[in-house]
């Protein structure tokens, strides 16, 4: 009896289907200490790979911890730092990180700020002429008003530039290094547009000139704004005038003059 059981026993595995190998097997890690001690990220590369890479790592962030001190420096208020290594954080910041912004909201402007031009013409008989005072922010004031999408040239392109001039000129008018030198290109070529576009020039009489303009001249227009009527505080509205040197005029300060030398500067 136990005889039969044990070869009945026996025929019953023989019947049953054998186990599949297991799928997996060929790829299982290799669990030799070399392989766990390789590591991930990082730790995978080679000794010299990670040296450059933790160098690397730490220039970048030397870089960016200046680059916010100095950009904190340039928008911060004056203050001991900022009096004594001014001239630092302006070389570091201009002209790619320049930022037309104060921090800690500074005093809103009470001044009304514009900015006239006259030229000198070259009269045909070869006398020279000079134009009466041209407003030039009047006339983007003008520009402006009742206009819903007024552009960026009419609101911001001559105070833009004479921001531009009066940070790079001391204040008898000396250019400070070039650019110094490139806003007063700025300006000159400013100046040309807008006469250029005029339909015509007229004396400080008013009467219309007739010449070829050889010099142009600017001038920035300070008048305070009046005290609201229900305040006490007098202030002096009387307006202050910075002018500034007069500048020759340059066949590339010409609308077609700089067209001219765009286009063989493209050939």
């Amino acid at each position: 009896m136990d005889a039969d059981v044990e070869m009945g026993a026996a025929d019953v595995s023989d019947d049953r289907p054998a186990a599949q190998a297991d799928p997996l097997g060929a790829i299982t890690p290799d669990a030799s200490p070399d392989a766990q001690d390789s590591g991930t990220g990082i730790m995978a590369l080679s000794l010299p790979y990670q040296v450059v890479l933790a160098v690397a790592l730490a220039v970048a962030g030397v870089f960016a911890c200046v680059h916010l001190a100095m950009v904190f420096l340039h928008v911060a208020p004056s203050n001991t730092l900022t009096k004594r290594h001014g001239q630092a954080v302006d070389d570091w910041v201009y002209p790619e990180f320049e930022q037309n912004w104060k921090l800690f909201a500074p005093n809103p402007l009470q001044q009304n700020i514009s900015v006239e031009v006259r030229a000198e013409l070259a009269a045909p008989d070869g006398a020279l002429r000079t134009t009466g005072w041209i407003d030039l922010t009047a006339q983007d004031t003008e520009a402006i008003r009742h206009n819903p999408m007024p552009s960026h040239a009419q609101q911001n392109e001559l105070r833009r530039a004479v921001d531009f001039y009066l940070h790079s000129h001391s204040d008898d008018e000396r250019p400070e290094g070039l650019r110094g030198h490139l806003s007063e290109e700025y300006m000159r070529r400013i100046a040309m547009h807008r006469l250029d576009a005029l339909p015509v020039l007229r004396g400080p009489d008013g009467r219309a000139l007739a010449g070829d303009v050889r010099r142009v001249q600017l001038r920035a227009v300070t008048r305070p704004v009046a005290a609201p009527r229900w305040s006490s505080e007098e202030t002096d509205t009387a307006p202050s005038y910075r002018d500034l040197p007069w500048w020759r005029v340059t066949e590339a300060d010409r609308p077609a003059g700089a067209h001219r030398s765009g286009t063989e500067a493209a050939r």
